[in-house]
Formats: C-alpha cells, structure tokens, sequence
C-alpha cells in the first residue's frame, strides 16, 4: 500500500512538473537524515509541523512539492492555484504522508478552495508561536471545501477605515470513533468551520485593532448513533451545528472555537503585536466562568533588520493558561461545569484527526504522555490543565538563519484526575516540562538549501529524548 501510494504521489506530481517550466510554478525538493531517541520524537519536532512528523531511530526523510501560487492581487480578477507536498520516511518503519494537496480559485477577493491545506485559525503570530487555540497546525489538514475571503479587505467607504476577512467550510474527518452505551462504533464524521475577523484602523495608520471568532464543529452520522430518538433531518441537524444550539444537554456535535482579541503598533523600526485568544467550548465562556484561561502573546517584528553580521528579525512570548475551565470551586456556576478542553464523551478522540490532536499541542493526548501517569479511559487528551510559557526566536548570522522555540510547562492532567475532585482514576499533580527546538539554514543563489534541526524534551510529562537531522533542498 506504501509503494502504490508513492507510486501515485509521483504519477500526479510528474504531470504538475511538467508545467514547472513556467515561471509562475515552484517545485522543491528536499531530503534529510537523523537520529531520533527510541520511542519519542520530541515535542517540538512533531508539533506544529502540520503532521510532518520524521520517524523514531535513525532515518532518512525524502520531500517533492509542487506550488502555483496567485499573481499580484491588482494583475488579475480571476486567478487559480495548486499546491502538492508529499513525505516519505525510511527507517525501521516506512511511511508516506499527503502533506499538502489543494487547488485554489480566487475571485476579486473572493477565495474558493478544495482539499487538504496547511492551516493554523486564529490571531497569533503563525511562525513563532506556541499553537493556536483551535487549529495549531499539529495535525494533517482535513480534507475540504471552502469559501473564504483570505486576506483582509478594507471597505472602500469611512477612507479604509474598517476591513474583515473570513471563511465558511465543510470538511470529511472519516470514520470516527464514538462511545455509546459501553461500546465503541466508527461512525463517518464532518467538519463544519466558519470564521469572521475584522480590522479597525486605515492602512497608512501606525495602530490597529483586531478582533473576531472562529468556530469548529466535529459532528455527523447522529440518526446512526442515536438512533429513532434522534428527532431530526440531516439538515436540520446542520443548521443546529452551525448556528451551536443545544440538544439533549449539550451541543450539537464536538464544537469549540475561540474569541480572539489584537493589536498592533508600529514604531519606526519594530513592529509590536499583541493578542489574546479566549477560549470556548461547552459554554462558560458565555458567563465568563472560564474568562481566566486563555492565549496571551506578544510579537516584535524588526522592520529594518540589514543585511549584515547579526541580525534578529522577531521575537515572541506566549502564555497559555487552561487550568480554570469553568471548574473551580469560586467559577461562576454553569450547566456545563468543567469544560474539559479537546475532550468529549461522544467521540472518543475528542478534538484530534487521525490520532493527532489538532489544537494548540501542550493539550496532550495519552499516546504522547508518559507511560503510567493518571487518566480518565474514556478521555484521548490526558492533559488539559496547562500553564505555559513559550519564548520564540527568528533570526541571522551573516548567512546563517535562525528559529529558535523553548518552551516551559506545569501540568496537571485534567480535573477528573486533579487535586480537587480526589477521584478514583489517580491524582495526576503537577508535571514540569521543558522542550527547545533550534533550526539553522542556509539558502545559496542557485536555489540549494541546507540545513540542520535539533531538539529535546527534559521533564515528567514526555519521556525524555533529543533529536538531530541533517537536510539538503533544492528549489526550481
């Protein structure tokens, strides 16, 4: 199955190579090898990676993309593109991932979208940060389709004052693992996602404030699972998903999201960016119960970095607290008490696609933790009570760049197996965490690329191991 899936791969990306001549196409290819302890590819190489993820032990990794990106936004109204991204690992185990397999439409400012794409949601600084709340760009991209108005759009009325952007789509997660009645059944599951994000401030301002929402919902197969107790249409059912009403309890489907806040300030050589995103999913975000978990983070951007010697071109820091949820003992009281992020009673793996979780990553499933630590059966993500802080840099030495993240956690499970429930699963208690991540790279005139990434995890939460791979690219 490997080999044909290769063999496909090739097939398809052969016939896009062939139009590569143009100059409007770009075609890379990269290979790399390392040496990965036993057992645990450390945090950072496998988070935020969008699920190009290197094999354990000693390997090699082989990458072919193909991209079609758009022309100047002015040159055209209607404009298309393409992009195809595949990994082959070779180890002690082989495997090949469909990275990245898309085309595009745009008109005027309108973007149409099908396929499985590199996605991070929300207001984050996306190359340095921690993970964005709902979707970090830890998992493979769910196959979609989508409407989307990608970049921000000032209205022409008021001199540019106001501009929004956003995106409505329906995705296909696949068979789904759901409890009902003590058993588990695979039931084919959907994706509904929506966002809406608006800007205040004219272009030529030095300030602007950001603020908006985005919205997931895992759902799909309810008259399967419920049975004749479900009462509704399968479109009935979708505008209770789309719109977040209620039923039987609870929400339709797995829903969550986030209600992000930014802003921005521009001096003459940094440019600063704040942001925080607020956190919602059984709805205590609606009585503020939950108001103290959230990311917090702060971007600076070096407009002028030069061309010589050392030059650091941004710097983040993040904070992420989830320890609240709505579940202590002073929260204002809601019908949902403890959200218990990423995790649901119906679909087994909670917020995760194909055993990844798709969110910001310090949310830790039980297939990446530590063999023996407390947790629920019942639960996929055995950590959800967080508090992180994560430092990220990006930067250059003559012609040598830099990135750098580090990142330092305190966890405590979840409130099932917390301090202050003492119930009958375990007390998980406080678990210390430290990863780093450093990748070094060299890009060269003919278009050659060569780099090296090291990383490793020390603390109670992962087992502890390191990381070093050695890649070579070029691109066409």
């Amino acid at each position: 199955m490997l080999r044909i899936r290769i063999i496909l791969f090739l097939a398809v990306f052969s016939i896009l190579n062939s139009y590569s001549q143009k100059k409007e196409f770009s075609f890379d290819l990269n290979s790399s090898a390392g040496y990965i302890t036993s057992g645990s590819v450390p945090f950072w190489l496998r988070s935020n990676q969008f699920g190009s993820v290197p094999l354990d032990k000693a390997s090699l990794s082989f990458f072919a993309g193909l991209h079609k990106e758009y022309t100047k936004p002015e040159s055209r109204i209607i404009d298309w593109g393409v992009s195809v991204e595949g990994r082959a690992n070779i180890g002690y185990k082989s495997n090949f991932t469909l990275i990245e397999g898309y085309g595009k439409v745009r008109i005027s400012i309108f973007e149409i979208r099908g396929g499985r794409s590199k996605e991070i949601m929300g207001l984050c600084d996306t190359t340095l940060t921690s993970g964005s709340w709902a979707v970090s760009g830890t998992a493979l991209g769910i196959p979609k389709v989508q409407i989307s108005i990608p970049e921000f759009f000032s209205l022409p009325f008021f001199g540019k004052l106001f501009a929004f952007k956003g995106n409505y789509a329906h995705g296909w997660m696949g068979e789904t693992a759901q409890g009902r009645n003590g058993d588990i059944i695979k039931l084919g599951t959907f994706l509904h996602q929506k966002s809406l994000y608006g800007r205040f401030g004219k272009p030529g301002w030095k300030w602007k404030l950001y603020g908006g929402f985005n919205h997931q919902v895992e759902w799909g197969s309810e008259k399967k699972y419920w049975g004749d107790y479900f009462p509704f249409s399968t479109f009935k059912t979708y505008l209770y998903v789309i719109t977040g009403r209620g039923w039987n309890g609870s929400r339709m489907g797995n829903s969550l999201g986030s209600i992000d806040l930014g802003a921005q300030y521009e001096l003459k050589n940094v440019r600063l960016f704040a942001y925080r995103q607020n956190l919602y999913d059984a709805g205590a975000l609606y009585r503020l119960a939950n108001i103290r978990d959230g990311l917090n983070g702060l971007s600076l951007v070096n407009l002028h970095p030069g061309n010589e010697g050392f030059r650091w071109k941004k710097i983040l820091a993040e904070i992420l607290y989830t320890k609240n949820q709505a579940g202590e003992s002073w929260s204002p009281v809601t019908k949902s008490g403890d959200e218990e992020y990423f995790n649901h009673d119906q679909y087994m793996e909670g917020w995760s696609y194909k055993g990844v979780g798709i969110g910001n990553p310090f949310i830790t499933p039980v297939t990446s933790a530590r063999a023996g630590l407390p947790f629920v059966p019942r639960y996929f993500f055995i950590n959800n009570r967080v508090i992180a802080f994560h430092f990220g840099y990006e930067g250059s030495v003559k012609n040598w760049n830099f990135l750098l993240k580090t990142s330092y956690s305190l966890n405590y499970g979840t409130y099932e197996t917390s301090i202050e429930k003492n119930t009958s699963y375990g007390i998980f208690g406080k678990k210390k965490q430290f990863s780093a991540f450093l990748d070094a790279n060299r890009e060269f005139k003919n278009g050659l690329n060569i780099g090296v990434t090291g990383a490793f995890d020390a603390g109670e939460l992962f087992y502890n191991s390191a990381g070093l791979i050695f890649r070579v690219g070029k691109s066409f």
